[in-house]
């Protein structure tokens, strides 16, 4: 069942005509005019008499009875494209002439009686506008789209002459082509200008901007915009005042740089404040998405009322639909960005909302009560990291499941968007639908990394390209930087993270190209060292490498050579209680072997724990390790992010690498050896530490150590510094 659902969310290639002759025939208005004629996207008209939708009715049911009626609905192209024009154009007569009109007896029972405007015959349909479904979306519903102003009163016009633009606009909308060119000159020859840094006690912000002149920018890092600063939708300006003033400091900082559509990476997200973030990204990603509905459906208005004009050109479409691209690790998370949506939009139908409910919410509770919280925040309710979901946006609904080419946001885990956009050698890979996102988020990149970090660097290197079909695309309103291949500079990337890691810093510097300039916000540490509750002596020996591809290397080295033989009393004899925590899986492999077939390692018992132990091995080499059967256990870092093993009996923890996240480094040291010391199995003076980092460490040995030690730890001379 859960591959079909995660089929039926999957892209398809190209658009089938006889569907949208399917949902024209189907769609429409429930009085008045049927399938047959199609659905005027364009205004009403402003006579409404009873006698004429009767007249309109008995016409669509005599055509409908007329063979070859279906031949009508050469698709809902025909309907978007010519209807509006067709309403328009009777709009502009007399209400009488109407009536009279309307009810003028018909040459032939089955000739319509509505015969003015003629159009031309058309050969062949004429492909629907992915980014022009909107108009689908009042064929598909009940609600009427052919005024310009929404549910909110609010005009989906241009800014007002006089009023300060906004930054929607200012993005993508008023942009010159000249100044834009400049720009993304200056990113592909990578001259950027840093900002003097936003400072606090326990964060920092670093701007930076791409340098198209002399002129040095101008130092507006400390300038937070409020809500007066930004446009936006009616509906969302609550939510989005309470961000920008009733939010900490940090959250503000974070909230202007997303609506000011500038590139973030937020090295800061936690429990505390992960509601928060959710809602911002939220109000963002709808602001956006109804923002550009509105102008397409204005400047759509705009070409039926001038359609003789041959200068009116209105660039404001991208090549597909979707918009907005969320990356998440589970479904669980998937929940609650949907939930924070949901209660921003409030729309009155939701459409599959009862098989989302089923595929992708958990009620039972499945997790032991003694595992920390920020495991029950990320592995409770659904913990699949398989899926993908599409979400189409109408005016008064949400439709769930959605097809790619029909969705307004993308929300999928790496390994499901993996498989949906298939291999390099794979016949059925398709990434059109990526090549017109606008904004991109990736939330919990923490989580995200103890999963497979290539699937986000095969995604970001498959946004925004060229798309291989038309996919019903009309050329002559999609922007000119679509065109040029240049989209990539004008995308917002935000990512998200609890603490920031070099695979992060490398989407940063590679892929985050926004002419508007990208911000670092990142915390301030104290040290993982002053939180273990305890005094214990804590060791950091540091190696030197020859190049960044050898580290691995001179690593293990130094571990066999300087780390395990100290770990020997005499020959014949090992400590017990030995714990070694390594990071990464192919150390982990390494280490294992050599302890199982070097000839300086046969007297060594040992046991191991990884990600992909089995749960009986498991038991057995916990059982052993307590009893003192194994004198060391090894431990991998994925392991404990995704179990939590409460491990007894450990007196010494060896760290073969520092952990990416500092809470482990917290419940590894001060959790196991505090208990152990709790228990009185061992005396607080005989337990040790002992960890290996390098220079490549850096970003680690800040979060451990502390952002005010860390960088003397690098500089020094000296390769130990002990902790007490």
């Amino acid at each position: 069942m859960a591959l079909t659902r995660r089929g039926k969310s999957g892209p398809r290639n190209g658009f089938n005509p006889s569907r949208g002759r399917s949902i024209a025939c189907r769609g429409g208005p429930k009085k008045g005019s049927y399938g047959s004629r199609g659905f005027a996207a364009g205004p009403s008209n402003p006579f409404k008499a009873s006698r004429v939708d009767e007249a309109f009715h008995s016409d669509s049911e005599s055509s409908d009875a007329t063979p070859g009626a279906n031949d009508a609905h050469v698709g809902l192209e025909e309907s978007s494209s010519h209807d509006s024009t067709s309403e328009s154009d009777v709009g502009s007569e007399k209400p009488y002439s109407v009536l009279l009109q309307a009810l003028k007896p018909s040459a032939s029972r089955g000739e319509s009686r509505r015969k003015k405007p003629k159009l031309e015959p058309i050969e062949a349909p004429v492909p629907i506008r992915a980014d022009l479904e909107a108009q689908v979306d009042a064929v598909e519903g009940t609600e009427d789209e052919g005024d310009l102003l929404d549910e909110d009163g609010e005009s989906s016009g241009a800014d007002e002459p006089g009023k300060k633009k906004d930054c929607f606009s200012n993005h993508f909308a008023d942009r010159d082509e000249k100044e834009i060119g400049d720009k993304i000159q200056a990113v592909r020859d990578n001259k950027w200008a840093t900002e003097a840094p936003v400072a606090s006690s326990s964060w920092s912000a670093i701007r930076r901007r791409p340098v198209t002149s002399q002129k040095k920018p101008t130092d507006n890092s400390r300038r937070v915009l409020g809500l007066e600063n930004f446009k936006f939708k009616p509906k969302f300006e609550r939510a989005a005042g309470q961000l920008l003033s009733n939010s900490s400091e940090l959250l503000i900082e974070l909230s202007s740089s997303i609506f000011n559509y500038q590139d973030v990476l937020f090295a800061a997200r936690s429990l505390q404040n992960s509601d928060e973030i959710r809602r911002s990204i939220s109000v963002h990603s709808l602001n956006h998405i109804f923002r550009t509905r509105d102008k397409v459906l204005k400047n759509t208005a705009k070409l039926s009322k001038n359609e003789h004009d041959e200068d009116a050109e209105f660039r404001d479409q991208g090549f597909t639909r979707p918009k907005v691209l969320m990356l998440l690790p589970t479904r669980q998370s998937c929940v609650k960005i949907v939930d924070a949506i949901v209660a921003l939009c409030e729309p009155e139908q939701q459409e599959n909302k009862k098989r989302f409910q089923d595929s992708f919410i958990r009620t039972d509770d499945h997790l032991s009560t003694d595992k920390p919280e920020d495991f029950k925040d990320l592995f409770g309710g659904n913990d699949d990291d398989m899926f993908r979901l599409g979400l189409k946006f109408t005016r008064k609904a949400i439709k769930f499941f959605s097809q790619f080419y029909n969705s307004d946001v993308i929300i999928a885990s790496p390994l499901g968007l993996r498989t949906a956009l298939g291999g390099e050698s794979s016949k059925k890979q398709d990434f059109d639908f990526l090549s017109s996102i606008e904004v991109v988020i990736v939330d919990q990149g923490e989580a995200l990394l103890m999963q497979n970090w290539e699937h986000i660097d095969y995604v970001f290197e498959h946004l925004n390209l060229q798309p291989k079909e038309a996919h019903g695309c009309d050329f002559s309103r999609v922007r000119s930087w679509y065109l040029d291949g240049h989209a990539k500079y004008l995308r917002q990337t935000i990512l998200l993270s609890a603490f920031n890691f070099p695979a992060l810093n490398r989407l940063f510097t590679q892929h985050m190209l926004n002419v508007d300039g990208k911000v670092k916000i990142s915390r301030t540490y104290g040290g993982a060292i002053m939180d273990l509750g305890f005094s214990i002596k804590q060791t950091f020996s540091r190696f030197d490498f020859a190049d960044t591809t050898t580290e691995p290397d001179d690593r293990f080295d130094y571990f066999t050579t300087a780390v395990l033989p100290s770990l020997t009393k005499t020959s014949l004899r090992v400590q017990q209680g030995i714990l070694v925590f390594v990071p990464l899986y192919a150390d982990f492999v390494r280490i294992r072997n050599h302890l199982a077939s070097a000839p300086s390692t046969q007297h060594i018992s040992f046991g191991s724990i990884s990600e992909y132990t089995s749960v009986k091995d498991v038991a057995r080499a916990r059982s052993h390790f307590v009893t003192g059967r194994h004198s060391i256990l090894l431990y991998s870092e994925r392991a404990h992010h995704f179990r939590r093993y409460h491990l007894k009996g450990i007196k010494q923890v060896i760290l073969y690498g520092l952990p990416e996240n500092p809470l482990f480094y917290s419940e590894v040291v001060g959790g196991y050896l505090g208990s152990s010391i709790l228990q009185a199995k061992v005396d607080s003076q005989r337990v040790s530490v002992r960890c290996l980092f390098s220079k490549l460490d850096i970003l680690k040995l800040e979060r451990i150590v502390g952002t005010k030690r860390y960088l003397p730890m690098v500089r020094e001379r000296g390769d130990t510094f002990d902790f007490v």
